[in-house]
């Protein structure tokens, strides 16, 4: 297989990662290789399963890699760790994509490196599943994401609470820096690293910032509006990442590091589904106010390269760093507006159209209503009350409530100039009937790691390529859990 690798990471000196081999395992086997990504990557689809498998499981290297483990520190539930790194992934190297664009190809569960912390730096199968689909489902729902471009058995077992077959994930993304990446060369004090990897990101990511005047502030800017508009989309979607530590936040505004994610079923504003997660850090509404906290420790990184003088410094940080919140209620209440067919708007309509939205989001913690669904229903209904509503209205326990909110919903739907088949299709588009629900991931997993076989894992990738077309015959994975299938918590799986 060709991979036309362009490595330019590993130009930056060892101080920024340290070499690392995988770690060959006994019998890998393909589970899925993802051709259309591979396309796009530029790379040779005309492959074996067996030399696709001994490549993404690290057994071979192909010609042009120059593997390493990326170094990088983080606050883990808001304490600071000053070196962690890559403990189970192996950097293949970068690659020039067919659009231009330069990607990082990444191994996971491809064994112990440098900073593996007396961790095996093996994956369980079950994560490898997990994040192959549900960012390849974030990549459909049109969610800035890491992709997966491979997944392998190994053959061999994994011990964590039981044994557990193993695997290996090939993630692909834009960059795997991450604002622990500066985190740990400023805590050294090495600000002189922190300007190189500036300046790394700089030409890779955030290309148009090389000619700015002031480009670090500008960088800080470009990655303050990534994120404001990328956490904005995973509440449309109620998606929880579960463990938004800094060195599982992206500097190039991706979606990164798919450990204990979730979509929600039932609406909850506080919901948890991390098993680690025990005060509830990163619930579900706190994903906004946490997207700011992170990148405030960005903004401290940054400081000696913003200014010369420490006050000026921070005056800058807090310019760039205070138009976040604005930035992503704009992004989010913009979203919002497209799930609820609310197009016809104005800026004096803002603190209408929020006090709407909040009031169906209410009625919907209220009844536990499920998240995905309600928007789904919500989409066909016309504008004037009919059969169709008791689609909706089943979703609700005290259906008064939602009768009443869809009253005002129709009184403010009074104000849209489209009919209602644009709005419904325009509504359709943003509102999907599947998402990669736990309890389905969760039957994925369990029939590939107890029974070996993958095909409810290819019958559910198959249907999250289609997220907003409801397709015949596959009704039962757009249902919501019986209470019997309810997935209470998630796991990090290291």
């Amino acid at each position: 297989m060709q991979i036309p690798f362009d490595n330019r990471y590993v130009a930056l000196g060892e101080d920024f990662f340290a070499r690392s081999t995988p770690t060959p395992v006994r019998k890998p086997g393909l589970i899925r290789f993802n051709d259309a990504l591979a396309g796009e990557l530029g790379m040779a689809t005309d492959h074996d399963s067996a030399s696709a498998a001994d490549i993404f499981s690290g057994n071979t290297l192909p010609e042009g890699a120059e593997p390493l483990a990326m170094v990088y520190a983080g606050h883990q539930f808001g304490h600071f760790n000053p070196q962690l790194g890559d403990g189970r992934a192996i950097l293949l190297g970068e690659i020039s994509g067919a659009d231009g664009a330069r990607y990082d190809i990444h191994l996971k569960g491809s064994g112990p490196t440098r900073y593996s912390r007396t961790g095996d730096g093996r994956s369980a199968l079950g994560p490898v599943l997990r994040e192959y689909l549900v960012s390849e489902a974030m990549q459909q729902l049109n969610v800035p994401t890491t992709r997966a471009l491979a997944a392998v058995t190994t053959g061999e077992a994994v011990v964590r609470e039981r044994l557990l077959p193993g695997g290996v994930i090939t993630r692909v993304a834009s960059s795997f820096i991450r604002v622990g990446s500066f985190q740990y060369f400023a805590a050294r004090g090495d600000y002189a690293a922190v300007k190189q990897l500036a300046d790394y990101v700089i030409e890779k990511s955030y290309p148009p910032l090389a000619d700015n005047e002031k480009p670090y502030a500008g960088l800080l800017e470009a990655v303050v509006q990534r994120q404001a508009a990328l956490i904005a989309q995973w509440m449309q979607l109620g998606f929880i990442h579960g463990v938004m530590n800094t060195d599982n936040m992206s500097i190039a505004g991706e979606t990164i590091d798919y450990g204990p994610c979730a979509f929600m079923d039932a609406y909850q504003h506080d919901q948890v589904f991390s098993s680690i997660d025990h005060h509830g850090r990163y619930a579900y509404n706190q994903q906004p106010s946490i997207g700011l906290w992170n990148l405030s420790r960005l903004a401290e990184t940054l400081l000696p390269l913003l200014d010369e003088n420490p006050q000026a410094a921070v005056q800058v940080a807090h310019e760039v760093l205070e138009p976040y919140a604005g930035r992503y209620e704009s992004h989010w209440l913009a979203g919002m507006r497209e799930k609820c067919g609310l197009t016809a708007c104005s800026h004096d309509m803002d603190g209408d159209d929020k006090n709407l939205i909040e009031d169906l989001l209410n009625v919907m913690a209220d009844n536990r209503a499920d998240f995905t669904l309600t928007f789904y229903f919500l989409s066909h209904l016309s504008g004037q009350p009919s059969e169709q509503d008791d689609d909706l209205r089943d979703l609700f326990d005290d259906s008064a409530q939602i009768d009443a909110w869809l009253e005002q919903w129709r009184r403010r739907l009074g104000l849209e100039v489209q009919g209602d088949a644009a709005r419904q299709a325009a509504m359709q588009s943003v509102n999907p009937v599947y998402i990669p629900r736990n309890h389905q991931v969760e039957a994925a997993i369990r029939a590939a790691e107890d029974e070996g076989d993958f095909s409810v894992f290819h019958e559910l990738h198959a249907v999250l390529q289609k997220p907003f077309v409801r397709q015949t015959g596959k009704d039962r994975y757009m249902l919501a859990p019986e209470p019997e299938e309810v997935v209470e918590y998630t796991f990090c799986g290291t």
